[in-house]
């Protein structure tokens, strides 16, 4: 799978997982092509390091 309109900009910013209640870190970010449309993901790691794919409408960036 090649990822679409991938962008590391916002590399290292801090963000809230709404689904797991959970921070962690943005790596990139990207669009996923289904047939009816396309919908933005993000490509995070939580505070285990653990690599994890979300939308990007259910994240919140953090401000320190």
């Amino acid at each position: 799978m090649e990822l679409k309109n991938k962008n590391n900009m916002l590399f290292g910013t801090k963000i809230y997982n709404n689904k797991t209640n959970e921070i962690g870190l943005l790596i990139y970010t990207w669009t996923n092509s289904f047939a009816d449309g396309d919908i933005e993901y993000a490509t995070c790691v939580d505070k285990k390091g653990k690599r994890y794919n979300i939308e990007m409408d259910l994240i919140t960036p953090v401000e320190e």
